[in-house]
């Protein structure tokens, strides 16, 4: 596993020989104050479409949030991918994703939300096969959140992951390096590069698998990663996918 560091690269462009794995919140679009207000750019569903003709469809997305709530936002693209970590795998799209369920995390939620349903500061989201915990609106209490689930955690036996504003019960084992492995295993992807974006820390296992894999991450936004390269914010996410598209087409054109 590649030790964390604080790369500056910038990535490469994306090839019809690759696979690219990408995250939703943080990276596709801007991080807001509750999910449920996530704004949708007017050219970021026609700038995925360009990007899934590039790589022969193979375009997943790997989300904490539910499949559904992804296809809501990026209709009438109903894309590959994994939501909830890894709790839901689609293979092809307009497929009904696999789900799996846990023992636990229905208890995990059901505390959570007698201790903080009614704290207009915070927002318990139970997904189904996790639960989290929102404190975007109050990040003083970041301490006090994290302490919480990590108590309800250990009750259930189940396990703690703290993203941005935001820590997360779920089981054990579950996180987004095992969605991106199940999804290599499949014709649509295997036998390409794989390249993993995100920019949370719920990323690095999939900065990580990549690796494995001989492909690459790319982290967006500051901090310290496993990833190799690195774009500046959601922006630069979006002019890079659109310089990967117009490249690509190039090179359609010339051949």
């Amino acid at each position: 596993m590649q030790t964390p560091h604080d790369s500056t690269a910038s990535p490469p462009l994306l090839t019809s020989r690759d696979a690219l794995f990408v995250d939703f919140d943080g990276t596709l679009t801007e991080i807001v104050a509750r999910p449920e207000l996530v704004r949708i750019e007017r050219d970021l569903v026609p700038l995925i479409e360009r990007t899934q003709r590039l790589l022969g469809g193979a375009l997943a997305v790997i989300s904490g949030r539910p499949l559904r709530e992804l296809d809501h936002y990026l209709t009438p693209l109903q894309l590959p991918g994994a939501g909830q970590h890894g709790a839901e795998l689609r293979v092809h799209g307009n497929a009904t994703p696999k789900r799996r369920i846990w023992p636990g995390v229905a208890q995990a939620a059901s505390t959570l939300r007698e201790r903080y349903g009614g704290d207009p500061e915070l927002l318990v989201e139970n997904k189904g096969a996790a639960v989290a915990l929102h404190y975007r609106a109050a990040p003083q209490r970041a301490g006090e959140c994290e302490n919480a689930a990590r108590e309800i955690a250990a009750r259930h036996g189940l396990a703690v992951i703290v993203g941005k504003m935001v820590v997360e019960v779920r089981p054990r084992g579950l996180h987004k390096g095992v969605a991106v492995e199940a999804l290599l295993e499949r014709p649509l992807f295997s036998g390409r590069r794989p390249v993993f974006i995100g920019d949370d820390t719920t990323d690095e296992d999939g900065f990580a698998l990549v690796e494995t894999r001989g492909g690459h991450g790319i982290k967006v936004g500051e901090g310290e990663t496993r990833a190799r390269y690195r774009l500046s914010d959601v922006d630069a996410v979006h002019r890079w996918l659109a310089d990967s598209a117009d490249a690509g087409a190039r090179a359609r054109e010339s051949a």
